[in-house]
This record gives C-alpha cells, structure tokens and sequence, in this order.
C-alpha cells in the first residue's frame, strides 16, 4: 500500500453496480467482503476493493477520516 492509496478510496466511485456513484471509501462492508469471497476485479480498482476491504474488516476506517476533512 502507498500513502497516496488512502487519497484514492475517497477519490474513485465505484464505475458500475448496485453501488455505481458511490466512493470506495464509502462502500458498505457487506459488498466488500463480497467482493473478497467471490473475487476482486483486476488492476487499480480491484486493488482499492481490497484495500477497503482490509480496512473495513480490521476496523480501521478510522485512517480515512482526516482525509476527509481535508
């Protein structure tokens, strides 16, 4: 993971789905783990995918917050 990773999950909307629109960082936890199960899709959004899953499932969320406020 880089630093400049966590500017891109509040930055980058989901470009298709029951959540089309929606910022990764603000995707559901229960659509993640989804995604974990059944596999992510390649290349830099199946790597936010991941990566929001990992935060969301460990309860880290949390690091996002100060971007946000920016």
């Amino acid at each position: 993971m880089k630093p400049e990773d966590l500017e891109l999950l509040l930055l980058r909307e989901m470009p298709y789905g029951k959540y089309k629109g929606r910022v990764i960082a603000d995707l559901p936890g229960h659509y993640l783990n989804w995604f974990a199960r059944v596999g992510f899709p390649k290349g830099e959004l199946g790597h936010l995918l991941a990566l929001m899953q990992e935060l969301d499932h460990n309860g880290l969320s949390g690091l996002l917050e100060p971007l946000r406020r920016r």
